[in-house]
């Protein structure tokens, strides 16, 4: 799940003003920003599954618990990680934050400047 260390691959939210703005941030560093919402994500199921993978969190911490979908058909159930893995892959709206990827780097971005991770490592390479 490598994308190219010139650009930067963003899933969002096109109803989140945070999400915006970590769009905004990330064409900042790059001109080579590929940007889709979650809806129109072209991705597999198995896609998904490295993407949650990557990000290292629990599937059911990267829901938002605020969504009123969430609120009234979620809320109380317990699932497995697959199980909440499927809700996530099956209602994308409910992911928390954008995702964004560069290079074999996977980060999700609560702040919109958590977007700036992704040059850090380029940032120390070039300080040595």
């Amino acid at each position: 799940m490598i994308v190219d260390e010139r650009e930067i691959l963003i899933y969002y939210n096109p109803d989140s003003n945070s999400d915006l703005k970590t769009v905004a941030f990330a064409q900042s560093i790059t001109p080579f920003v590929k940007s889709y919402t979650y809806q129109q994500a072209p991705i597999s199921n198995l896609r998904w599954e490295q993407i949650f993978q990557a990000i290292g969190m629990p599937p059911k911490e990267m829901l938002n618990k605020s969504d009123p979908y969430y609120q009234e058909n979620i809320r109380g159930h317990e699932f497995d990680d697959d199980g909440w893995m499927k809700i996530l892959r099956h209602n994308p709206q409910l992911i928390k934050a954008p995702i964004a990827i560069r290079g074999d780097k996977v980060i999700l971005c609560e702040s919109p400047k958590d977007i700036y991770k992704l040059t850090e490592v380029e940032e120390v390479e070039k300080e040595v």
